[in-house]
């Protein structure tokens, strides 16, 4: 949309106010008459992932008041021309108080005409200044809407190379946790939403979206779920409920990626567990299937980790053989052999010599690592430099991979991404440096990109929030410049969707409890660099704990009743957890300090944990409290499970204890009633973690839950000295002593 003079609309706020109250005992004192508010805007965004104009959008803002005093705000919309709200509005004011949690902001609002627009929210409080925030919105053309019955078949461009997308089928049903990337960074949020990948219709408009912007077949990530034997698979669904199962199950070509690289579950036992049990799976289940890649009459077969393949089958020569022995079962279901990729990503010669000797047909990368956290044309350059190089080293056909980003699942180590106007600028060299390979080669006649939808690892280039369908017309622009226009259908145009009900229901509790869960409580004073502290001492009908340190990190209780504590409330623990939400303030990055006070008659615990931040997937990130065969266990993991610091008794039973675990950037420490108990050298950062912080428990659901009494649990980003430790625990014995 043309820039012009901006116009102001004064809007309707729609707010949601909830009955508990904070504890006497938690309340700040009224704010002297100087006290102001503080309107923070926590996020405004449009409620659809893609906006088409000519239909009502809505917007909704997340705002809270961190001030000392309540906030008498009025919202306005500052609106380009060519955007308008759907619907006359009456101007309203509300008032958030300081301890009120997150408030919903909603707006509706129609663009004319499709285009960039950027809109602004100006949130305005009698004697303070107000707090701005502006929205970009890219509008989809308009479209006239109209209903069908399913998704309006592809209609796929011609293209002058084979060009194909890796895709990652994670995203099922009952694994809504996976989403958490996406839940991290809104901007990420898929055009399908969170979608359950085995709904046929989710293959169906991928597929559309794919063909109709020259991008041919996909290589789906494939797990097997256990060694030897008949094969069983993980996140299988994609494919089987979902491919398998649309009106394209014929049509849209795939290949398969063997993710092998999971030790003892997803590779093979030996030479007999491949040949007698995988491969007959893979050539009657995908090979023969009319849709699978087949260049040359050979199907085309990746493998994620080639070292690991070697490993399993007890060397390189024995590996070797069992190459030639799975391209001899292929031709004899009738193909012409077997063509195999290795996934080899940057440039170790090494590597490629060893996968030449090996008998692969060619490398390909799954995706770039580049250290640093690159901006986008040093991301570019990187990327281009490691294809050269291993072009240059000619021992091995290379399958020219492009990557649009990177943040793995934790925003760990490095995180970069490269916008569409310098993917396509990528995608056009690397077009060149495939063109100039031999043209007999696989390597001249296909490129390979990084990733469809690893939306949590952060590399994809499906239609999403942020983007819109950028990559995906870059992609066309490059590989198919002579096609006609076309247009980009989303769900909605045609009446279909949506496709998130599952992961929608799972979080919808969670959604309702937000203005609870982020309500600002504070215990007078609160101890410095205090992060979160849980005194369990809310109303009995709560159905969250409040955070007594200010910062709004309150947990929802999860199957856990409510009982008298060593001061107040606790919670008792029998299976059920207090979660808090993920929150970059609980990743603790240098030091930390984590106490509480606990009480149990039941001994030899083992494998319980009362504050856990460490989980499967990041077993290494975090920190964790509980009993390790019924002895006290503090944890910060370097490795995978590692640095569990044990006390060398077990935790006293049938009276409440005092724990903590401090560690300042080089010593963990272990704390029971006040006394170091015992120490262990760990120097370095603690791994960040975005999992859930659970207390009571390993995580809901869990076997690995406390069995007892939990009360007054604190987390510090510092480590408290052996001196503070003792003065903590003994006012609280004296608060308790006082009580009785």
């Amino acid at each position: 949309m043309p820039p012009a003079a901006n116009h102001r609309v004064s809007c309707l706020l729609i707010w949601l106010a909830f009955a508990f109250t904070s504890p006497v005992a938690m309340t700040a004192a009224s704010p002297p008459a100087s006290a102001v508010p503080a309107l923070v805007i926590c996020s405004f965004l449009a409620d659809p992932p893609l906006c088409r104009a000519g239909r009502p959008v809505g917007l909704t803002a997340v705002v809270v008041n961190d001030g000392a005093a309540d906030a008498d705000v009025t919202a306005t919309l500052v609106l380009p021309p060519g955007v308008r709200l759907a619907a006359p509005v009456t101007p309203a004011t509300i008032l958030i108080a300081p301890t009120d949690g997150e408030q919903r902001i909603q707006f509706v609002v129609e663009a004319i005409d499709g285009g960039p627009a950027e809109i602004g929210l100006d949130l305005a409080t009698p004697g303070a200044a107000s707090v701005q925030q502006s929205l970009k919105v890219d509008f989809l053309p308009p479209l006239t809407h109209e209903k069908l019955d399913a998704v309006p078949p592809p209609r796929p461009v011609k293209t002058d190379v084979l060009v194909g997308a890796i895709h990652c089928p994670l995203w099922e049903a009952d694994r809504v946790d996976l989403w958490r990337g996406v839940q991290r960074h809104p901007a990420r949020m898929p055009a399908l939403g969170l979608y359950a990948q085995e709904n046929p219709e989710v293959a169906e408009w991928e597929a559309k979206w794919a063909l109709e912007h020259g991008i041919s077949f996909f290589v789906y990530c494939w797990y097997r779920d256990g060694q030897g034997g008949a094969v069983r698979t993980r996140f299988g669904r994609g494919l089987h409920d979902g491919l398998f199962q649309s009106r394209v199950a014929d049509t849209m070509a795939f290949a398969i990626l063997w993710e092998n690289q999971a030790q003892g579950v997803g590779g093979v036992t030996n030479e007999r567990d491949l040949l007698d049990n995988v491969v007959p799976y893979w050539i009657e289940t995908f090979f023969k299937r009319p849709n699978y890649l087949v260049i040359d009459g050979k199907p085309v077969l990746f493998i994620y980790e080639t070292e690991s393949f070697i490993r399993d089958l007890g060397g390189l020569e024995p590996a070797v053989r069992a190459i030639e022995a799975m391209r001899a079962a292929c031709r004899a279901a009738g193909f012409a052999g077997l063509t195999l990729l290795g996934e080899h990503r940057g440039f170790v010669p090494a590597t490629l010599d060893r996968m030449r000797n090996l008998g692969v047909d060619a490398s390909f990368a799954y995706c770039w690592h580049l250290p640093g956290s690159p901006d986008p044309d040093t991301a570019v350059a990187g990327q281009l430099a490691a294809i050269r190089a291993v072009r240059d080293r000619g021992v091995l056909p290379q399958v020219v991979t492009v990557s649009q980003g990177w943040s793995g699942w934790h925003d760990e180590g490095t995180v970069w991404s490269v916008p569409p106007d310098r993917f396509e600028r990528l995608l056009r060299e690397a077009k060149e440096i495939a063109a100039a390979a031999p043209q007999d080669s696989l390597a001249s006649r296909m490129i390979l990109l990084d990733n469809w939808n690893e939306w949590s690892e952060g590399h994809f280039i499906a239609p999403c929030r942020q983007h819109g369908f950028g990559y995906l017309d870059a992609v066309r622009r490059v590989f198919a410049p002579e096609s006609a226009d076309h247009v980009d259908l989303l769900p909605d145009d045609v009446g279909l969707g949506p496709y998130d009900a599952a992961a929608r229901a799972a979080l919808a509790r969670r959604e309702e409890l937000r203005p609870l869960l982020t309500r600002r409580i504070t215990a007078a004073p609160p101890p410095a660099d205090l992060v979160g502290w849980w005194t369990f001492d809310e109303p009995a009908d709560a159905p969250v704990a409040y955070d007594a340190s200010g910062h709004r990190l309150g947990g929802e209780l999860l199957g856990v009743a409510r009982m008298p504590g060593i001061v107040g409330g606790a919670i008792e623990c029998a299976g059920g957890v207090v979660v808090v939400p993920d929150d970059p303030r609980l990743s603790v990055p240098e030091a930390i300090t984590i106490d509480c006070w606990v009480k149990t008659d039941v001994p030899k615990q083992h494998n319980r944990w009362i504050v856990n931040r460490v989980l499967g997937g990041g077993e290494n990130t975090g920190y964790r409290l509980g009993v390790l065969e019924g002895k006290p266990c503090f944890e910060v993991p370097q490795t995978a499970w590692s640095h569990h610091l044990v006390a060398p008794e077990s935790l006293p039973l049938g009276r409440w204890v005092h724990l903590a675990g401090t560690f300042d950037g080089q010593t963990m420490r272990l704390f029971v009633d006040g006394a170091e108990v015992a120490s262990l050298a760990r120097p370095g950062p603690i791994n960040r973690s975005h999992f859930d912080l659970t207390i009571g428990g390993f995580a809901p659901g869990s076997r690995a839950h406390f069995q007892g009494l939990v009360d007054e649990v604190r987390l510090f980003s510092r480590a408290l000295t052996a001196e503070e430790i003792r003065a903590s625990r003994d006012a609280i014995a004296a608060r308790a002593e006082a009580a009785r």
